[in-house]
């Protein structure tokens, strides 16, 4: 629960290597969310090429903390792998949450860059990552040590709970 109810959306990072370990087991947790059917369809791409995380930065009007993350993971659905079509979108967002909150769990900062459904953003980061056609970038999470304080929201709301009816 420390975790969940902890994490935050950072875009300010120091200039500290996250380890190549560390991303490993932030990718183990993404790639240990549910997703329907069990097919995983998930690639992930790592990215710590600065000119590639700038060329985003162009292109993604809300992406301005690659500018100074160390790492960043895009998570993205290959439709080519979905028996059960449409649900990489739920899958790929529950592993992109496990990203946060793994990185949460380990005192590193993260946000989620939403790409997928905005059309521009999909076909642009498709091309400055030579992705193929059948494999779509759902969202960017960069990653790096906190350089800012900011604390989590309490976003409990009990008029949003609703028992056997609306």
């Amino acid at each position: 629960m420390d975790a969940i109810l902890n994490r935050k959306s950072i875009r300010k990072y120091k200039n500290i290597k996250v380890s190549d370990e560390i991303v490993q087991e932030l990718l183990r947790a993404g790639m240990a969310a549910p997703s329907a059917g069990n097919e995983q369809p998930w690639e992930f791409i790592v990215l710590r090429d600065k000119e590639i995380m700038k060329k985003i930065a162009e292109v993604h009007p809300y992406s301005q903390a690659l500018l100074n993350a160390d790492v960043a993971i895009v998570v993205c659905g290959d439709e080519s792998k979905e028996l059960l079509k449409g649900f990489w979108v739920q899958d790929c967002s529950a592993a992109t949450e496990n990203i946060l909150l793994a990185a949460e769990d380990k005192g590193l900062g993260a946000v989620w860059l939403g790409v997928y459904p905005v059309k521009g953003r999909v076909d642009a980061i498709k091309r400055l990552l030579n992705l193929p056609d059948s494999v779509i970038p759902l969202s960017i999470v960069p990653v790096g040590y906190p350089d800012e304080q900011r604390e989590p929201a309490d976003r409990f709301n009990k008029e949003r709970i609703h028992y056997d009816r609306w």
